[in-house]
């Protein structure tokens, strides 16, 4: 058994969809970044190569090279799994926590369990995604973006 954790964290950018756990999410602004700047999937890819001791995001998937430009994060999901895959490893469940003051993301918590699932080809009640607020605090609090945190315990 094997546990990795994640974290990520994109400051809103007008003109961008919002994309969280592999979901388009309706709000007046996205997340900027490289690739979709899904942060909940992000978070997510760290947790994985975490627990399978193959580094991060950005050494799989670096910023620097334009193949990953506007990538779709399950794309980048899926692809990390096989990597963690062909080192052996499995997923046993992931838990993963959406910090923002909105938009309101409790209504898209069971698109995203299941998107994730089928990026992963894992049954849905081993993907856990749950959405709080900085009541007010910090960078989510004021509103200028988006974190998440993940965990994962691979077999």
């Amino acid at each position: 058994m094997r546990v990795g954790h994640g974290f990520d964290a994109h400051r809103f950018a007008d003109g961008r969809a919002l994309i969280l756990g592999g979901v388009t999410v309706a709000h007046d602004r996205g997340l900027d970044g490289h690739s979709d700047a899904d942060v909940v999937l992000h978070a997510v890819i760290d947790a994985l190569l975490g627990a399978a001791a193959l580094g991060d995001i950005g050494a799989l998937f670096p910023s620097s090279d334009r193949a990953w430009e506007g990538a779709s994060s399950l794309d980048l999901l899926g692809r990390a799994y096989e990597v963690v895959r062909a080192h052996g490893f499995s997923v046993v469940n992931i838990d993963c926590t959406v910090v923002a003051e909105a938009p309101k993301l409790a209504p898209h918590v069971q698109a995203m369990r299941q998107a994730i699932a089928a990026a992963l080809a894992v049954d849905v009640p081993q993907v856990s995604v749950k959405a709080t607020t900085s009541d007010g605090m910090g960078f989510t609090g004021r509103g200028e973006g988006i974190a998440a945190f993940a965990n994962v315990l691979l077999e």
